[in-house]
């Protein structure tokens, strides 16, 4: 049931109790402030968007559209290219700050938390589920019940993008950062990142490499040396952040050409812009864009 206080949100860095229905609502990090945007609440401040923007004006087009159906002028935004910035959110008098999915240090929540109760991510930094941070930042705002009725509509339009792109069910996709300055390592995400997890989520097999080293750590991203190229053996798509030109550096590369996906050109590239953000799945981004990422990773597959 919606609307009761006090409620009690539990998180890495313990409990975080909060008395009342907070009015003003701030939020730090990528994506917290698209949790109330959805249920219709406007953030007095939000994480300013650098990376994905297409019109560098700080703030994703999801998250315009939402304003505008809102009526709503866009919020203080919080540049935090070098660090949360508490004198900025301070200024915004917040009654909470949302921060589910975030890396925040327990110094960071410590600060934060002398401004008003802070809502900390749950385990792993960068690794809360889309489902976790719908729940937790919706928890907060006293809209449990409407957080569970959000993710419901949200699986049902990614269950519908993916039977239109059936091609991708039962691939292995690895979801990579190629430095192609560096090609000697494969950098990967972890299934403690969002996008692969959001992937295995949805129930694509994970590759090999990707569950041999999530097992061993904590971290979101790793690499391994491309001499270790027999490891990507099973991965059905490379998805990787670039330009369309890289395809051919990487089938050119000694070591990298033996992984079969490369040398088939079964490599989806997330070019700068909004759908690579997206690739990062969240509230609002999923009705935005989910169906063309699908469809970009079924278009490497070349069916």
């Amino acid at each position: 049931m919606d609307g009761q206080f006090p409620v009690t949100i539990q998180h890495v860095y313990g409990e975080t109790v909060i008395p009342e229905q907070p009015v003003n609502v701030a939020t730090v990090a990528w994506s917290n402030h698209e949790v109330p945007l959805s249920f219709g609440i406007v953030p007095v401040g939000m994480s300013k968007a650098t990376w994905g923007d297409d019109d560098d004006n700080g703030v994703l087009p999801w998250v315009e559209d939402k304003l505008a159906e809102l009526g709503a002028d866009t919020p203080v935004l919080f540049d935090e290219t070098d660090g949360i910035d508490y004198g900025a959110v301070a200024d915004t008098n917040p009654d909470v700050i949302l921060a589910a999915y975030s890396g925040l240090t327990e110094e960071e929540y410590t600060t934060l938390s002398k401004i008003a109760p802070v809502v900390a991510y749950p385990e792993v930094a960068w690794g809360t589920s889309l489902e976790d941070m719908i729940r937790l930042n919706g928890a907060a705002l006293g809209l449990a019940a409407s957080a569970e009725e959000l993710i419901d509509d949200l699986h049902g339009q990614i269950s519908d993008a993916l039977d239109a792109n059936d091609a991708l069910k039962g691939k292995k996709v690895l979801f990579s950062y190629l430095d192609v300055n560096d090609l000697s390592q494969v950098g990967f995400y972890t299934s403690h990142d969002t996008r692969p997890g959001f992937l295995e989520s949805i129930g694509l097999p994970v590759p090999q490499v990707v569950a041999d080293e999530s097992a061993g750590t904590d971290a979101f991203y790793t690499q391994i040396s491309a001499e270790e190229a027999e490891r990507f053996d099973d991965v059905d798509v490379f998805v990787t952040y670039g330009e369309d030109a890289l395809i051919p550096v990487l089938q050119a590369d000694a070591l990298l050409s033996k992984i079969p996906a490369i040398a088939s050109g079964n490599v989806a590239i997330l070019e700068a812009g909004p759908l690579a953000a997206s690739a990062n799945p969240s509230p609002l981004s999923v009705p935005w864009g989910i169906g063309d990422y699908f469809a970009l990773l079924a278009a490497s597959l070349g069916e």
